[in-house]
Parts: C-alpha cells; structure tokens; sequence
C-alpha cells in the first residue's frame, strides 16, 4: 500500500505543476533501484511513494525524491536524487 502524498499535495496538484494530467500514484509493490555513482551495481531502493508522468517516475525513499524510469516490466531505474522538494523534483522532469 502507498504511502500518503506529503502533507498539502494530491495527485491534482502533482498534475497541475507537472502539467501532466495522466499523472498517477503508482502501487509501490515493484522492484526499484538506483544507480550507483561510484560503481557499476545498482542499490535497491524502498520507496513509499512513486509518481508515475508516462515513462518518468519521481520515487520517494526515506525522504528523497529520486527521478528514474518505469520499465516495460513495471520496474523502476533511478539515476539519481532530486532532494526532498516534491515540486523542485517535479520543476526538473
């Protein structure tokens, strides 16, 4: 089950600022990584929200907001951290 939005956001809000309407919150139960700055493995993430803008997703993991791609197995691959803003996040899609 998907944690909640942060506290003042809804998906309408996520869509107005991202101007993407299809906007969704996706279910969290898929496998998520990162890729590794420093090597060429990729570290599991554990998110507890991930917003899907068609083949963009922005993953939500102890607080950060990292911004990777959905898979066409429903996975997500992260390259890299956009901080803990959801809207800086979504200003860099």
């Amino acid at each position: 089950m998907n944690s909640e939005l942060p506290l003042g956001w809804t998906i309408e809000h996520v869509r107005a600022l991202s101007g993407d309407r299809s906007a969704a919150q996706l279910s969290c139960d898929r496998f998520v990584v990162v890729e590794a700055s420093d090597r060429r493995d990729y570290e599991p993430l554990h998110p507890d929200v991930i917003l899907a803008f068609h083949d963009l997703c922005l993953v939500r993991d102890n607080g950060e907001w990292f911004m990777g791609q959905l898979d066409a197995d429903g996975s997500v691959t992260c390259w890299a951290s956009y901080g803990s803003d959801l809207a800086q996040a979504i200003r860099c899609l």
